[in-house]
């Protein structure tokens, strides 16, 4: 090996390795914003909690505010991959249904409320949020649509369906859910995927083949 590409080994394992120590923190200040939400806390709470330097906080971010985007962002990164390596396990869609929705629900399992609710305050933090459900509503109108496609879901509006799913993940994660149901978060998305999938699922015949469902009434 040339001196050259000596020196290139040791570059790229040293950006390997600051790569890794930054993912490493940032999962540990998900952890922490998760159980304990992150308005209250100030940069140097968040050094002494992490048992860092402030300065090893400002390779993250620059200031508390992108800090806490970046940490929000961080999070719904991480679960939104967690919960799609469960849905590429099922080969029915409405097992994909289930296990999209699941696993959302054991995804914000660990959210406090705090955390929920300091997201919500925040401008910056509840943008990322507010683009996280509206993507979960297009997942699931996408799931919705190759159900009906595939005939074994009944014959319904996707896009009405859709809207209905839409509006009640941003009523879960805005927390008005829980205010009227008392359910938590993660109870309020299992109950969706079991409403949905049982719901849906086209009716089936003597021998368990799908019947498809009409519309028009008999008189």
């Amino acid at each position: 090996m040339s001196t050259s590409e000596a020196v290139g080994a040791g570059d790229s394992h040293r950006r390997s390795a600051v790569h890794t120590r930054r993912a490493e923190l940032l999962d540990r200040l998900c952890e922490l914003f998760l159980a304990e939400g992150f308005a209250h806390f100030t940069l140097d709470d968040l050094a002494g909690r992490l048992r860092c330097s402030k300065s090893t906080l400002y390779t993250l971010a620059s200031s508390k505010e992108q800090l806490s985007v970046r940490v929000v962002g961080h999070y719904f990164k991480r679960a939104t991959a967690n919960i799609e390596r469960r849905v590429e396990t099922a080969t029915d869609v409405r097992l994909r249904m289930r296990a999209y929705l699941d696993a959302a629900a054991e995804e914000l399992r660990p959210a406090s409320r705090r955390f929920i609710d300091d997201m919500a305050a925040n401008p910056a933090t509840r943008a990322t949020y507010e683009a996280n459900a509206a993507a979960a509503a297009d997942r699931v109108r996408s799931l919705i649509k190759e159900g009906l496609d595939r005939g074994v879901f009944r014959e319904v509006d996707a896009a009405l369906v859709g809207e209905m799913v839409g509006l009640t993940i941003t009523a879960i994660q805005r927390g008005e859910i829980g205010e009227r149901t008392g359910l938590s978060d993660a109870e309020a998305f299992a109950a969706l995927s079991q409403f949905l999938v049982g719901g849906l699922s086209a009716p089936q015949g003597p021998g368990g083949e799908t019947r498809h469902a009409h519309t028009t009434e008999e008189t």
